[in-house]
Protein backbone atom coordinates (compact mmCIF):
# COMPACT_ATOMS: atom_id res chain seq x y z
CA UNK A 1 0.00 0.00 0.00
CA UNK A 2 1.27 3.45 -0.87
CA UNK A 3 2.41 5.81 1.90
CA UNK A 4 2.78 8.91 -0.26
CA UNK A 5 -0.26 11.19 -0.53
CA UNK A 6 0.06 11.76 -4.25
CA UNK A 7 0.34 8.02 -4.90
CA UNK A 8 -2.74 7.30 -2.77
CA UNK A 9 -4.68 9.83 -4.86
CA UNK A 10 -3.23 8.40 -8.09
CA UNK A 11 -4.41 4.92 -7.04
CA UNK A 12 -7.93 6.24 -6.48
CA UNK A 13 -7.92 7.93 -9.89
CA UNK A 14 -6.63 4.81 -11.62
CA UNK A 15 -9.29 2.66 -9.97
CA UNK A 16 -12.07 5.02 -11.11
CA UNK A 17 -10.68 5.03 -14.65
CA UNK A 18 -10.35 1.26 -14.67
CA UNK A 19 -14.01 0.84 -13.69
CA UNK A 20 -15.14 3.35 -16.33
CA UNK A 21 -13.02 1.74 -19.05
CA UNK A 22 -14.30 -1.69 -18.09
CA UNK A 23 -17.90 -0.50 -18.49
CA UNK A 24 -17.14 1.04 -21.89
CA UNK A 25 -15.42 -2.13 -23.15
CA UNK A 26 -18.32 -4.23 -21.92
CA UNK A 27 -20.80 -2.04 -23.77
CA UNK A 28 -18.70 -2.33 -26.95
CA UNK A 29 -18.98 -6.09 -26.79
CA UNK A 30 -22.72 -5.93 -26.13
CA UNK A 31 -23.41 -3.54 -29.02
CA UNK A 32 -21.27 -5.64 -31.37
CA UNK A 33 -23.03 -8.82 -30.32
CA UNK A 34 -26.45 -7.21 -30.82
CA UNK A 35 -25.52 -6.08 -34.34
CA UNK A 36 -24.19 -9.51 -35.33
CA UNK A 37 -27.19 -11.29 -33.83
CA UNK A 38 -29.59 -8.99 -35.70
CA UNK A 39 -27.77 -9.72 -38.97
CA UNK A 40 -27.87 -13.48 -38.31
CA UNK A 41 -31.61 -13.39 -37.65
CA UNK A 42 -32.33 -11.14 -40.61
CA UNK A 43 -33.84 -8.40 -38.43
CA UNK A 44 -35.04 -5.12 -39.93
CA UNK A 45 -32.94 -2.90 -37.65
CA UNK A 46 -29.51 -4.28 -38.61
CA UNK A 47 -28.35 -0.91 -39.96
CA UNK A 48 -29.38 0.89 -36.76
CA UNK A 49 -27.62 -1.63 -34.56
CA UNK A 50 -24.51 -1.52 -36.72
CA UNK A 51 -24.50 2.29 -36.61
CA UNK A 52 -24.81 2.24 -32.81
CA UNK A 53 -21.96 -0.28 -32.46
CA UNK A 54 -19.68 1.78 -34.73
CA UNK A 55 -20.61 4.94 -32.84
CA UNK A 56 -19.65 3.35 -29.51
CA UNK A 57 -16.36 2.10 -30.95
CA UNK A 58 -15.55 5.62 -32.18
CA UNK A 59 -16.43 7.11 -28.80
CA UNK A 60 -14.23 4.60 -26.97
CA UNK A 61 -11.31 5.50 -29.24
CA UNK A 62 -11.92 9.21 -28.76
CA UNK A 63 -11.89 8.81 -24.97
CA UNK A 64 -8.72 6.73 -25.08
CA UNK A 65 -10.32 3.51 -23.85
CA UNK A 66 -9.10 1.68 -26.95
CA UNK A 67 -6.40 2.62 -29.45
CA UNK A 68 -7.57 4.34 -32.66
CA UNK A 69 -6.05 1.55 -34.78
CA UNK A 70 -7.92 -1.04 -32.75
CA UNK A 71 -11.13 0.94 -33.28
CA UNK A 72 -10.55 0.96 -37.05
CA UNK A 73 -9.81 -2.78 -37.03
CA UNK A 74 -12.93 -3.58 -34.99
CA UNK A 75 -15.16 -1.47 -37.24
CA UNK A 76 -13.71 -3.02 -40.38
CA UNK A 77 -14.19 -6.57 -39.12
CA UNK A 78 -17.68 -5.87 -37.84
CA UNK A 79 -18.88 -4.28 -41.09
CA UNK A 80 -17.37 -7.10 -43.18
CA UNK A 81 -18.95 -9.73 -40.95
CA UNK A 82 -22.39 -8.13 -41.05
CA UNK A 83 -22.18 -7.58 -44.83
CA UNK A 84 -21.46 -11.28 -45.25
CA UNK A 85 -24.34 -12.29 -43.00
CA UNK A 86 -26.80 -9.92 -44.70
CA UNK A 87 -25.85 -11.23 -48.14
CA UNK A 88 -26.60 -14.77 -46.92
CA UNK A 89 -30.11 -13.74 -45.81
CA UNK A 90 -31.39 -11.35 -48.48
CA UNK A 91 -35.02 -10.35 -48.08
CA UNK A 92 -35.61 -12.22 -44.82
Amino acid sequence: MANIKSQIKRNRQNERRRERNKAVRSELKTRTKNAVRAAENGADDVADRLREAVRRIDKAAAKGVIHPNQAARRKSRLVRRIAGLVSEHPGE
